[in-house]
């Protein structure tokens, strides 16, 4: 919480005009040849939502400022619509996004963020529980896209294409759908019966499926070509990178955090052994660390057969009979100290409380095996990092006692059958609006681009989506604006409500504030510009505590066999009060400041029947002396200063 007052002085006392920026020496005593505009920009909520949320959007409805233009919608409802314009998962992204919204959040300089991560779980539950569907399918267009992977980024993109018209035709290689939200991440973070209930609504779109089909195996590209009018490369980043130290290659106990959390998803892994040691750092080594945790120990394990190091067959026969859970240990080591792990803070504590032994700044150097092959320990010293790259600590060598040793330090794709994609590096190489490099009506997103956050993966589809429409109307892809969101539309908020401008008769007429076939003084500059906490007015929030989502906290060993949701859901009256926080940056959010300070009675609020969101107040020109103050005292930086006459 940011401890001192928020107050706002534009003069510093002792400051003469020539202090001043030039901006301000236009002054007359209290008068200028400015006059207000109403400047819509992009929040920096929306701005580090890697899928692109409508983020102040969909709080303003929550706070019941925004009210639906259909009679009797639930606002949550009005909300899941909102949200579902750029993202189809908002009860899982709810629950696993690690909210980089809120830590651009300019409330951050008030009290504390707003917990939107919060308010988007809540209506994605809100959603699922009253059987809500997403939006029509657009008209058809006759054309006809392959999405090869069913996680995040090929679900995306599936949506958003059948929201344009175009038929859809999405391969998995696995038995369901969900790439990493079912196979990466565990059950107690995304439950299973919401992912479930989230894809469905995107399948129930008319996406036609095949499962268990390996595109470069079962179906070759050049078939794709031929019967495709685009394609979208969806694969994910499903290979873990090994440990690049001596004793690991080919020992049979050392194995990839993506394997180990597959395995385990798909129900192939029942126990592991008494001591994990998980090397990585980041979200994806606390998840294997937190499962291996929670699964108890085994004392017999099952043999593994690798195929390229990518698959532990473990399968539920195999294994019933001979895994027995007694508690067991879980060690995470990370080169860097664990206040600089990448993994997310409250991701680290929850991994700790639950009986994770976190160790940072620990190098590892070499796989410790027996007599008959098999890893027993991995050696290790303390270092220091310059950038990247660790600094052994000389005289600091230590051993630390194994049974399994699971590598979590990255991904890549596989690209058998698919070595014409591969740059090299196991990733697809893109081009602006994720075409693929040298290859005419291929498109690529998600992990196999460059491995990021589930909600990355899913802005790459929307993003890709629009590409491909834009690609096959006439072969050529427009430039992709600089901050790339759904964005407010004014006139599309007007067009809803019957509120639209006039037809213009195209006759000449001095200025547009009293006419009705203009937008009088509105710029929207969201596809260029982010509002800072500087042009706020931030005096106007009081303190308000943020509501907390409540948490299953489980200690030790209680967590062993417990794949139970932690994390506890708002109620409606959170939710709601979460929504009230939001400063709503770059949006006027009626709070009537310019209408009561405005020394002139110049402000006004627009006739009720015509308001909008954006629409609230207006100014008379013949009484405005361009004295500032409104901008001044505008709590959301939507009122700039223009040149006026």
């Amino acid at each position: 919480m940011n401890d001192q007052m928020p107050t706002f002085v534009r003069y510093e006392q002792g400051e003469t005009p020539d202090d001043w920026d030039l901006e301000d020496k236009i002054f007359t005593q209290d008068k200028s040849y400015k006059c207000p505009t109403y400047i819509q920009k992009t929040a920096p909520c929306s701005g580090s939502c890697p899928s692109g949320h409508d983020i102040r959007g969909w709080l303003a409805i929550a706070r019941g400022m925004d009210k639906s233009p259909v009679e009797g919608q639930a606002w949550q409802e009005y909300a899941f619509a909102k949200m579902t314009e750029a993202n189809p998962f908002p009860a899982s992204m709810g629950r696993v996004c690690p909210a980089p919204c809120e830590s651009g959040c300019n409330r951050n300089e008030v009290d504390d963020y707003v917990g939107i991560n919060a308010v988007e779980q809540y209506v994605g539950d809100w959603a699922n529980e009253n059987n809500l569907k997403l939006a029509e399918v657009g008209a058809a267009t006759g054309r006809k896209i392959a999405v090869i992977g069913g996680g995040p980024a090929g679900l995306s993109a599936a949506y958003f294409l059948r929201r344009a018209g175009h038929e859809v035709v999405l391969y998995d290689a696995n038995n369901k759908l969900g790439g990493m939200m079912r196979y990466g991440i565990p059950g107690y973070r995304t439950p299973r019966d919401m992912l479930d209930i989230e894809i469905g609504r995107i399948t129930e779109m008319g996406v036609e499926v095949h499962l268990n089909t390996t595109v470069g195996k079962d179906v070759a590209i050049d078939t794709l070509e031929a019967n495709y009018d685009a394609i979208f490369w969806a694969l994910g980043a499903q290979k873990g990178r090994p440990l690049p130290i001596p004793g690991w290659e080919g020992t049979e106990n050392c194995i990839d955090g993506v394997e180990f959390l597959d395995a385990f998803n798909k129900g192939w892994v029942v126990g592991t052994a008494q001591k994990v040691v998980v090397v990585g750092g980041g979200d994806t080594s606390i998840d294997v660390a937190s499962v291996a945790r929670r699964l108890g120990h085994v004392t017999n394990v099952a043999k593994t057969e690798h195929s390229d190091g990518s698959v532990i067959d473990f399968t539920a026969q195999d294994t019933a009979g001979v895994l027995s859970r007694e508690g067991m240990q879980a060690t995470l080591t990370s080169l860097f100290p664990i206040e600089q792990m990448t993994a997310a803070e409250h991701e680290r504590e929850d991994a700790k409380r639950e009986g994770v032994d976190i160790r940072g700044s620990v190098m590892p150097l070499e796989v410790i095996k027996d007599e008959t092959g098999k890893a027993i320990a991995l050696k290790c010293c303390e270092c220091d990092m310059k950038g990247n790259a660790p600094v052994p600590r000389e005289g600091t060598e230590f051993e630390i006692e194994a049974d399994i040793i699971i590598s979590a330090i990255g991904q890549a794709g596989d690209f058998e059958g698919l070595e014409a994609f591969d740059n090299g590096r196991g990733f697809i190489d893109t081009d602006a609006g994720y075409t693929v490099k040298g290859h005419a009506k291929h498109f690529a997103g998600g992990d196999i681009i460059k491995p990021h956050l589930l909600t990355t993966a899913i802005g790459h589809g929307r993003v890709a989506a629009a590409t491909i429409t834009d690609f096959l109307d006439d072969g050529e892809i427009e430039k992709r604006p600089t901050i790339d969101l759904h964005q407010f539309n004014l006139l599309e908020e007007l067009h809803a409500r019957g509120k639209e401008p006039s037809a213009y008769d195209h006759q000449p007429t001095r200025g547009t504030d009293s006419e009705d076939f203009a937008v009088h003084n509105f710029d929207n500059r969201s596809d260029s510009q982010i509002v800072k906490h500087t042009e706020l007015y931030k005096g106007h929030f009081p303190y308000e505590a943020r509501e907390v989502r409540d948490e299953v906290h489980i200690e030790g060993d209680n967590v062993l066999g417990n794949f139970e949701e932690r994390i506890i859901a708002y109620t409606e009256e959170q939710a709601q009060k979460e929504g009230e926080r939001c400063m709503s940056c770059g949006m006027c959010f009626e709070c009537d400041n310019c209408v009561i300070y405005c020394p002139q009675d110049a402000v006004s609020r627009v006739k009720k029947s015509d308001r909008t969101v954006g629409r609230y107040v207006e100014t008379d020109y013949s009484k405005c002396i361009g004295c500032h103050i409104c901008a001044d005292v505008c709590p959301t930086g939507y009122i700039k200063m223009g040149l006026g006459a």
